[in-house]
């Protein structure tokens, strides 16, 4: 299988805070809404230039942080194809499988 996308790099310890702003917390019955905010503490111009389709690639400890469970949403709705980790926070991964439904694959890989 190939997938195809452009890839957005990030480093290790991507927060759910980094993933989704606590200051659009009032948002999180709007998810359409609240998603045009993933990502913008990362990178500022993620939401903007983002195409569906496109992958989110980071190091270790990925969604670190509170149980914030529109972490996981909001990458969802935004269509990201895939969040290719070092490694993910236990919460985020939970919340990955248990909120979003998504399929997991554990995987080692090197630089």
């Amino acid at each position: 299988m190939v997938l195809k996308g452009r890839a957005w790099k990030f480093g290790d310890n991507i927060s759910t805070d980094l993933i989704i702003p606590g200051r659009y917390f009032h948002l999180r019955s709007n998810l359409p809404e609240l998603a045009k905010h993933t990502l913008e503490d990362a990178d500022p111009q993620f939401r903007e230039k983002f195409k569906p389709g496109d992958f989110v690639v980071a190091g270790y400890n990925f969604g670190l942080g509170s149980s914030r469970e529109h972490a996981a949403l909001v990458l969802r709705e935004t269509k990201v194809a895939a969040v290719l980790a070092k490694s993910f926070a236990r919460i985020f991964f939970r919340n990955a499988i248990n909120v979003v439904g998504l399929n997991s694959k554990a995987t080692h890989y090197h630089r």
